[in-house]
C-alpha cells in the first residue's frame, strides 16, 4: 500500500472509530437523558390530582378534589365544585343569592369546556341555580356552543332543573340600599369578585375548566361579561394547559385574555410568565385606566405548575394539592 493511500485510509478509520465513539457517548446521554425527564414526569405526576379556583373558596376545591380522589374526571370535579358555591346563598357573586342587576333580576353565566375542547355556555340565565350543570347540559346534548336568556331558561327546565327565585332577602335589601343612589363604579376586590373559576386535573392528566358568575352588581339589565365566554373567561387545551379571569369582564374580552394565556404556554412560558404577560397587555393598552379596575388569572399547564397574577393586590387563588387545600396570595402589577 502505497504510503499517500494509507495515511487517507488511516485517517478514515481514525475518524470512523472517532464518529462511532461519539455516536455511542450520544446514546448513552440521550438514554440518561430520557430516563431523567421519564423521572420527572413521574414526579410531577405525583402531584396530581390538582385542583385550583380564583379567589378563597376553600369547600368548593375541597369539593372538586373529593371528586377526583374517589375516581371521578377532571370535568366532573370543576362542575361540582362550582355547584357548591353556585348553592351558596351567603356568596353574593354566583348562583342562589346572587347580586341582582340594576332592575332587581339575579341573572347568571357559565361555562365548561373539557379535555377534548368540547365546551357549552349560557348568558344572561334567570331561575335556575346551577347555570354550571346547564353549560354541561349544553355542551353534551345540543350541537350548540352557547344559549342565553329565555331559550337558555327554558332548556334547562326540559332538562329537569327546577325553576327558583334567585334573589335571596339579604341581596334584596342591599339591591335597594343602592337604589337610593343607584351610581354605580367597579369597587377593587369586592364588586368585582364575581367569578369563581376553577381548573383541575385528574390523576390521568387530563385536565377542565369551568365559571360560574351573577356578574358584576347592578349591572345594565342584559349586561354578560367574560365568565361565559370561551377564551375570554375560560380556555382548556388539554395538550397546553388551561386558565380562568375574573374580574372586570369588559377587560378580559378585550384581549380574549384566558385564549392569550394557554397559547403563551404554548409557546414556552410558564403558567406565571403567561399570566403576568396577559395582565401586561391590559394595563398597556392606550388610555388604559387599569388603576380604577381589577383584572386577575390563574393557570396551570400540563405538568401541574401553577401561576396567577393580578393588576392590584388582594386577588388569591385556592389550591388543593397533596392532600393541602391552601389560599395563595397573587403577585400583582400595580405597586405604586
Amino acid at each position: 500500500m502505497k504510503r499517500r493511500k494509507f495515511i487517507k485510509t488511516a485517517s478514515l478509520t481514525s475518524v470512523g472509530l472517532t464518529l462511532g465513539s461519539t455516536l455511542v457517548n450520544c446514546d448513552e446521554i440521550n438514554t440518561k437523558t430520557a430516563v431523567l425527564q421519564n423521572k420527572e414526569a413521574i414526579a410531577n405526576l405525583k402531584a396530581l390530582p390538582l385542583v385550583v379556583a380564583t379567589w378563597h373558596v376553600k369547600e368548593a376545591t375541597a369539593k372538586a378534589m373529593e371528586v377526583l380522589q374517589a375516581g371521578g374526571n377532571a370535568l366532573d370535579a370543576v362542575e361540582q365544585g362550582c355547584r357548591l358555591e353556585e348553592a351558596n346563598e351567603k356568596n353574593q357573586t354566583v348562583g342562589k343569592g346572587g347580586l341582582p342587576d340594576r332592575d332587581g333580576n339575579v341573572t347568571l353565566d357559565a361555562c365548561i369546556m373539557d379535555k377534548h375542547g368540547n365546551c357549552g355556555s349560557v348568558v344572561y340565565l334567570q331561575n335556575i341555580t346551577h347555570a354550571v350543570s346547564v353549560a354541561r347540559k349544553v355542551m353534551e346534548d345540543t350541537p350548540h356552543v352557547m344559549l342565553a336568556g329565555e331559550g337558555a331558561k327554558q332548556f334547562a327546565i326540559s332538562k329537569g332543573f327546577q325553576p327558583e327565585d334567585l334573589l335571596t332577602e339579604a341581596s334584596k335589601k342591599a339591591w335597594e340600599k343602592w337604589k337610593i343612589e343607584a351610581k354605580y363604579k367597579p369597587i377593587i376586590n369586592i364588586e368585582n369578585h364575581d367569578t369563581i373559576g376553577m381548573l383541575a386535573i385528574d390523576k390521568n392528566g387530563d385536565i377542565a375548566g369551568a365559571c360560574t358568575s351573577s356578574g358584576l352588581a347592578y349591572k345594565i339589565g342584559g349586561r354578560v361579561g367574560d365568565s361565559p365566554i370561551i377564551g375570554s373567561g375560560l380556555f382548556v387545551d388539554n395538550e397546553i394547559g388551561g386558565c380562568v379571569a375574573t374580574g372586570l369582564g369588559e377587560e378580559v374580552v378585550k384581549t380574549v385574555g384566558s385564549f392569550l394565556v394557554v397559547e403563551l404556554m404554548r409557546q414556552g412560558k410558564t403558567p406565571q410568565q403567561a399570566c403576568e404577560e396577559a395582565i401586561g397587555r391590559i394595563v398597556t393598552k392606550p388610555n388604559s385606566n387599569y388603576k380604577n379596575f381589577q383584572v386577575g388569572y390563574i393557570a396551570v399547564n400540563k405538568q401541574g405548575e401553577i401561576g396567577s397574577y393580578s393588576i392590584h393586590q388582594w386577588f388569591s387563588m385556592t389550591k388543593f394539592q397533596d392532600e393541602k387545600n391552601e389560599q395563595i396570595q397573587s403577585d400583582y402589577y400595580n405597586k405604586t
